[in-house]
């Protein structure tokens, strides 16, 4: 099956190619690229008969024969095809849809099992669309708008009952884009969600990417973005307050809590805490520390805790 399929995500619109021969029949697809001739060439491909089909998938099985997984893919492309176009509406080029749903047309014949009782276009069905949802939700934005199953079950239903609500308008007001607080319940109960998630998942359908900081444009003028338009929280008086008192008990707070202690414990937690030595080491340890005093270094530790803890006793009574 090295030459008979050869669909990858990463290939740009329009180099995709889909190229190959089925063994025992005369045929090569054309490119991609080439929309329309591809589709005209796969609709021609013969359909496999029911023994047939079993035949291959347990050859695929039981032998590894890349013959038969050929035959079996390239009788059922034309499936994906059809289920491709299902999804036109969501701004996506068509090859690139086509392209996906070969990928899980692929991982189908893959895992097919012909003795299951089902034939091979039923039990593809459902790998071709979990590659193309997949594909789409992934590339319709810039930022993922369904991650939960009941979110991606919203996003590709909604626009189709929307689409149904508005053609049996009684009104005739076709064109209204919103959901009526009675349509929204009709969703919710159908698929099974809350009302909430339904107006949710329509503001974001409704929305588009903005970009925050945009280019300048070509003619050397400034292009203003939302970014220039969000507030400094830097500047807002409540932390323009708190960002003085935090600078207010570093310095006069501190040395105040400071002078509380013993020229010991002063020392103590000035080497512990507060030095900092031209080549960015810190001050003494507390091993060095208990050599200097004469007791251990647990005594020193001790003395340390005691001296933080009347620290902040003295830093809470300055605020």
């Amino acid at each position: 099956m090295s030459q008979m399929l050869a669909p990858t995500t990463a290939v740009p619109s329009g180099q995709l190619a889909v190229a190959g021969a089925w063994t025992g029949r005369s045929l090569t697809l054309p490119p991609l690229g080439n929309l329309d001739a591809y589709i005209s060439a796969v609709n021609r491909i013969p359909l496999l008969t029911l023994e047939e089909e079993q035949q291959a998938a347990r050859r695929l099985r039981d032998h590894n024969d890349l013959d038969a997984a050929g035959q079996l893919v390239m009788s059922h492309l034309r499936l994906v095809v059809s289920i491709a176009r299902q999804y036109l509406g969501y701004g996506l080029p068509h090859g690139d849809l086509i392209q996906e749903g070969n990928v899980g047309l692929m991982k189908a014949v893959k895992r097919f099992d012909p003795d299951q009782g089902v034939r091979l276009v039923s039990y593809a069905m459902h790998w071709i669309k979990a590659e193309i949802h997949e594909y789409i939700l992934k590339n319709w934005r810039m930022v993922k708008v369904a991650t939960t199953k009941a979110q991606r079950k919203l996003f590709f239903n909604l626009r189709s009952m929307k689409q149904g609500f508005r053609a049996e308008a009684a009104d005739g007001d076709t064109h209204r884009e919103a959901l009526s607080d009675h349509e929204i319940d009709v969703v919710a109960r159908d698929l099974n969600v809350k009302p909430e998630e339904v107006r949710e998942m329509e503001t974001r359908l409704a929305g588009g990417d903005v970009v925050l900081d945009p280019s300048p444009s070509d003619d050397g003028e400034e292009a203003y973005g939302p970014i220039a338009f969000l507030a400094d929280g830097s500047h807002e008086p409540t932390a323009m307050l708190e960002s003085a008192e935090r600078d207010r008990l570093a310095t006069e707070g501190i040395a105040k809590a400071m002078g509380e202690l013993d020229d010991r414990s002063r020392r103590i937690v000035t080497e512990r805490w507060l030095k900092v030595n031209d080549d960015g080491s810190g001050g003494m340890t507390l091993h060095e520390l208990a050599a200097e005093y004469g007791v251990s270094a647990e005594r020193v530790r001790q003395i340390e805790v005691a001296a933080m803890k009347k620290m902040r006793k003295a830093l809470a009574a300055y605020a």
